[in-house]
This record gives C-alpha cells, sequence and structure tokens, in this order.
C-alpha cells in the first residue's frame, strides 16, 4: 500500500515508519508544523511542536531512506485544538486536548489530505492495535496504551490507519530504534501540554482569558471560605493550590466539586461528595460497529490513565448514558468517557463520547 507517516520526531514514529518500510508499504514521510511560531511552544524533548523535533523527523526518514515533507498545519491546529482549549476551560470543563487533536488534525486534516493525495492508509507510532477484524483494542503495553485518545476516531477513520507498535512494548521500540540507527532511540517522551511553554496551564489561561475574581462556596454551608482569580483554573477534583481561608469544621481536606462559570463559583466539599454512579456524555462515536439499540454492559474509562470501572453503557440520540456499578470520583466535563469490551485479545474499543 502507499502510505503517508506522520513523523513527530519522537522514537515511536520513526520506529512505526520503519514498520511500514519493512512491511513492504511504500511509505512517505510527514512531519506537522503546529506552532505559529515554534519559540512559542515547547522547547527541547518536552513537546512535539518544535524546529528540533522537525529536524529529528528528517534525520530519521534519511536513515530509513523515505521522502520526507513538512506540512504547515499550524492554523488549523490552533484554531481546532488551542482555541478549543481555552474555550473548554471558559465554559468550566477540563478538555483533553491530545483527544481533540488526534480528531481534529492528525485523523481528519491529514488522513483527509493524505487521501486526496492518494495515499491508501495513514501510520502512526500510537500504542494501540487494530486487529484482523479491524477493531481498535489496547495496546499490550498497557503503561503506554493510547487506545483511550483515538477512541474519538470514526470507523471509516480506522480503516485507513495504521498502528504497527500495539504489539510491543516501549522498551522493546526502543531497542529497534537503535539496531536501526536511530538517533531518536534515547529521546525522551513529550510531557504535559505541547502547546503550553513553560507547562503552566493556569498561566496561558489567564492570558488569554484575563483574570475574572470570583468566590470559593462550600458546598455543605453555602458560605463563602475563599476567592479565586479565574474559575478556569480549576478542574473537578482538585485538592491542591485552593488556597481557602476557612478551615472545614471537621478539619477534612476539601476538593473542587464543580465550577459554574455563570456565576464565575468554583464549589469545594470533602471527597465522598465527588461520588458519581450515573455519567451522562454528548456526541458518542461508536467504532465497534452500528450504534447499540440495546443497553450494553462493558467496562468504562473516564480520563486518560485512568482506572476502569463495570458499566451499563445506554445510547440514545446524541447522548450517551453510562451506569456505574461503583461510584467513581473525580468525573470531570469536557473528558472523554471510553467504552471497552474485555477480550482476551485485547481490550476492544466500543466507542467514546464527551463527558456533559
Amino acid at each position: 500500500m502507499k502510505v503517508l507517516a506522520a513523523m513527530s520526531g519522537g522514537v515511536d514514529s520513526a520506529v512505526a515508519a520503519a514498520r511500514a518500510v519493512a512491511a513492504g508499504h511504500d511509505v512517505t514521510g510527514v512531519h506537522l508544523a503546529l506552532a505559529r511560531n515554534p519559540q512559542t511552544y515547547r522547547s527541547g524533548a518536552r513537546g512535539c511542536c518544535t524546529l528540533e523535533d522537525s529536524r529529528d523527523a528528517r534525520r530519521a526518514a534519511d536513515v530509513i531512506g523515505i521522502p520526507f515533507y513538512v506540512w504547515d498545519m499550524a492554523d488549523r491546529f490552533h484554531e481546532d485544538v488551542v482555541d478549543d482549549f481555552v474555550a473548554e476551560y471558559a465554559a468550566g470543563r477540563t478538555p483533553n486536548p491530545c483527544l481533540r487533536c488526534n480528531e481534529k488534525i492528525k485523523f481528519e486534516a491529514v488522513l483527509d489530505r493524505a487521501v486526496a493525495l492518494g495515499f491508501d492508509a495513514v501510520v502512526t507510532g500510537h500504542h494501540a492495535r487494530l486487529g484482523p477484524d479491524g477493531l481498535l483494542r489496547r495496546s499490550v503495553d498497557t503503561a503506554k496504551d493510547q487506545s483511550y485518545v483515538l477512541a474519538v476516531l470514526r470507523r471509516d477513520q480506522l480503516d485507513r490507519s495504521m498502528f504497527p507498535l500495539g504489539d510491543s512494548t516501549k522498551a522493546q521500540v526502543r531497542e529497534e530504534a537503535a539496531r536501526g540507527g536511530l538517533a531518536v532511540a534515547d529521546k525522551p517522551d513529550s510531557h504535559d501540554i505541547c502547546f503550553i511553554a513553560d507547562g503552566d496551564t493556569r498561566r496561558f489561561l489567564a492570558d488569554r482569558l484575563g483574570e475574572t475574581p470570583g468566590d470559593i462556596v462550600d458546598a455543605t454551608s453555602g458560605a463563602v471560605v475563599g476567592a479565586h482569580t479565574g474559575a478556569y483554573a480549576y478542574t473537578v477534583g482538585q485538592r491542591r493550590g485552593l488556597a481557602l481561608g476557612v478551615p472545614a469544621p471537621d478539619g477534612r481536606p476539601r476538593y473542587v466539586l464543580s465550577i459554574t462559570p455563570k456565576t464565575n463559583t468554583v464549589t469545594v466539599g470533602p471527597a465522598e461528595a465527588l461520588e458519581v454512579s450515573t455519567v451522562d456524555a454528548e456526541r458518542p462515536v461508536w467504532t465497534a460497529g452500528p450504534l447499540p439499540t440495546a443497553p450494553v454492559e462493558c467496562e468504562v474509562q473516564l480520563r486518560a490513565h485512568g482506572s476502569v470501572v463495570p458499566a451499563t453503557v445506554t445510547l440514545d440520540g446524541d447522548t450517551l448514558r453510562a451506569e456505574l456499578r461503583r461510584p467513581m470520583r473525580g468525573v470531570a466535563a469536557g473528558q472523554a468517557i471510553v467504552a471497552y469490551r474485555p477480550d482476551p485479545a485485547g481490550d476492544i474499543v466500543l466507542g467514546s463520547a464527551t463527558i456533559r
């Protein structure tokens, strides 16, 4: 097949491209330039939007022996990922920008362009698997599994995707890169949010949304127990950094229970008040087949790298509802809920939706 390898400049995407070549495919590498000004995004090995990463990707393509191009998608990335990130926080939600980047950039903008140029598929270095049945599954390396952030993809997008690393651990990928002479073999993984230059999310949001002082209110008494300079700086389940001026009567720690942009209020309370047993979500994508008409018994994951919980999932129009078998804490609107079906060959991704 004629495939386009998305090369971030890291070890995973380089080995994925090399494996595609070894499998006999006609491979072309492409690096996505996502920063309008590369100096405003992360530097060094902490991100995926730097000039260094572009050069690392080009060197890897040279070693592998494939054509290489850079595609400027900075404006699309800014509109669909960065602006969305800011707007979601302003609305009191907690977005996952990696999930949005996969949905809007890597497997919409890039895949659409690749198909228009005559490519059959896009290959990436994500740690996930596509089985012979075409179903998306967890990686064998559960610590690096990225199926959660890929669960937003539609069936037709998965049909044109390749994830060669899903059957390998990260250690095996690095060893293979070293054997292949790839200089990125020991390059550290990227961390945090790639477009926040110093890792300070609160300052990043404040620079764009401004300071909007408001009250922090105790859910039990209704009393004002603190103040904030922007409700967007908080997320459900947060404990640290609340700077509450009035301690709880029982001396127990308090957590963020909800954020209400309309009144600019952050509500706090005890840990047990975080527990939820029913989760409603919107914009469901069911990758395992047609949308089910009957309740589905499965497991759900409510945040990246979070634990799973057994649940009954029901879909009704544009709403997915999950009845959890045991209460979960820290469930934040804006995150994804991903449904999995346990399977001996690896957990199967059934579908996902955005928590409302």
